[in-house]
């Protein structure tokens, strides 16, 4: 029996819009197991536990019922060729079977470098991260909302991995939305690395507007304030220290009236965790509280969503912060101090690049960060002025 039509409301968002909007239909969220296991080998930034750690918290919480999980399916590969270079598919296919690659393959398609290592695995890990994406903007297309943690991989090219990323999950999230007839898809990118990847994919692209907030001169050194990627992108390279009242200031003065004026039809969010304070790879200083607002401000546009996941080398943070995500998107009860489970679960995470004294106490037994308020910086607001000119 077919499911009832989502109803229509008139809903008016904090960005000004007062057309009718469906009322999102309940969250959902996906995972596979292949996600579960050890990946990239050691002494690489992203062999911290994560996918798991954030199902674990989940599960303690008793925060994931089993009608609201959908597993991941493996794109196959004439998905995957829709956008990346066959020779490519193949080849990373090849290394996950061999377990090596050979001069001229790492040369030409980027994999079997220390950034992006062959590992056993491989080829149906980022294969189930693209299917995972492409499922997600077709559920969320009925009108809802769809969590997929495992997603954002935001810097693969169509011949060649890059920045710890093989193939580019969010390319595919937001072909499916056009695909299913979605007239504009925003893609709002909150990731402290530029989302190089998707800009150049859409660069030809009216249908398609990405922002970008990234950390100014950070990898891939890119996404300067001027750079409009054929029209269609508009980024906003912030400064180290970047706290929470700026990220305020840019959503309200720019990313907001940015998709206001570009009136999208669905949304694809990447929320990597390494803009978070604490990161290891990051000078950017946001607490979870500033990003889970952030957020709901932009789902009161009420339109598809798709939100993915995507950097972040603090497990104890990324893990808080990806769990919260989903408690508010399931509308669940914080609670003020985590239990001795949850804790116990946490005080277990490790990560070389952050030493034992490092570790915050409240990212063992708090789910919500104290916030990081501060003062506006003129570099900001002149940021937020120009990207809308």
């Amino acid at each position: 029996m077919p499911s009832p039509a989502p109803q229509v409301s008139l809903r008016r968002t904090s960005a000004g819009l007062g057309r009718p909007q469906r009322a999102l239909e309940r969250p959902l969220f996906l995972g596979a197991e292949v996600f579960r296991r050890a990946a990239f080998g050691r002494n690489h930034p992203l062999s911290i536990v994560r996918h798991s750690a954030v199902l674990d918290l989940l599960a303690i919480l008793g925060w994931l019922d089993d009608d609201e999980f959908r597993e991941c399916p493996v794109a196959t590969g004439t998905e995957l060729t829709a956008f990346h270079d066959p020779a490519y598919v193949a080849a990373l296919e090849r290394a996950e079977a061999t377990g090596r690659v050979d001069s001229e393959t790492r040369s030409r398609f980027g994999i079997g470098t220390l950034e992006n290592p062959v590992f056993p695995g491989l080829y149906g890990r980022a294969a189930a991260t693209v299917g995972g994406s492409i499922l997600a903007a077709k559920l969320a297309s009925r009108g809802g909302v769809v969590f997929h943690p495992s997603g954002g991989t935001h810097h693969g090219r169509p011949e060649k991995a890059s920045g710890f990323c093989y193939f580019n999950d969010p390319v595919f999230a937001i072909r499916t939305f056009l695909e299913l007839g979605h007239a504009r898809v925003v893609y709002v990118d909150l990731d402290a690395h530029h989302g190089d990847g998707v800009q150049d994919a859409f660069a030809r692209e009216s249908r398609v507007m990405t922002v970008s907030v990234h950390e100014r001169d950070r990898w891939p050194y890119s996404g300067a304030a001027d750079d409009r990627g054929g029209g269609g992108a508009r980024n906003l390279p912030v400064p180290a220290g970047f706290n929470d009242s700026e990220l305020d200031h840019l959503l309200r003065h720019a990313i907001v009236p940015l998709a206001e004026s570009f009136q999208p039809a669905a949304m694809v969010l990447c929320c990597g965790a390494d803009c978070l304070a604490g990161d290891p790879l990051s000078g950017m200083r946001l607490s979870n509280v500033a990003l889970w607002r952030a957020i709901e401000r932009l789902l009161e546009f009420a339109v598809p969503t798709v939100i993915l996941g995507g950097g972040g080398y603090n497990p104890w943070t990324l893990t808080r912060y990806w769990t919260g995500i989903w408690g508010r998107l399931a509308k669940r009860q914080f609670p003020d101090r985590l239990s001795a489970e949850a804790v116990a679960l946490l005080s277990t995470l490790e990560c070389e690049l952050i030493d034992a004294d490092e570790v915050e106490p409240e990212w063992l037994t708090t789910l919500a960060d104290t916030a990081y308020p501060g003062p506006v910086r003129a570099e900001i607001r002149s940021l937020a002025r120009a990207v809308r000119r």
